[in-house]
């Protein structure tokens, strides 16, 4: 369930940017809201009010999505906070456990005797 919320929640996230840029601001925007980028379809006026509705509905999709995960997704964590965890278990430096070392065992065949060169 969280899933699907999650890639719908992407598209409303996309849909919504993609909504933002085509309208037309103060400073232009990418000015493709305006009368002349949409032909005779529509006025000037009836695409500002097409994107700004639509602005409002994916905004409110968004924000119903994102309270919607939020919702689902409380309490099935972990604690993360330093304070809600226990402290961690003092451990002694050295070996973890108390066996004794093996003892050295002797090669099993003597080293060759030197030989002396003059």
């Amino acid at each position: 369930m969280m899933t699907v919320l999650l890639v719908l929640h992407l598209f409303v996230t996309l849909a919504l940017i993609g909504v933002v840029l085509l309208q037309r601001s103060e400073g232009g925007g990418l000015g493709i809201g305006s009368s002349q980028g949409m032909g005779s379809f529509m006025s000037g006026r009836g695409t500002a009010n097409l994107l700004t509705r639509t602005t409002a509905v994916l905004a409110f999709l968004f924000m119903g999505l994102a309270m919607a995960m939020a919702m689902l997704g409380r309490g099935t964590g972990a604690p993360r906070s330093i304070l809600d965890q226990p402290p961690p278990a003092a451990s002694a430096p050295g070996p973890a456990t108390n066996t004794p070392a093996p003892a050295p065992t002797a090669p099993a065949t003597p080293p060759p005797a030197s030989v002396p060169t003059n």
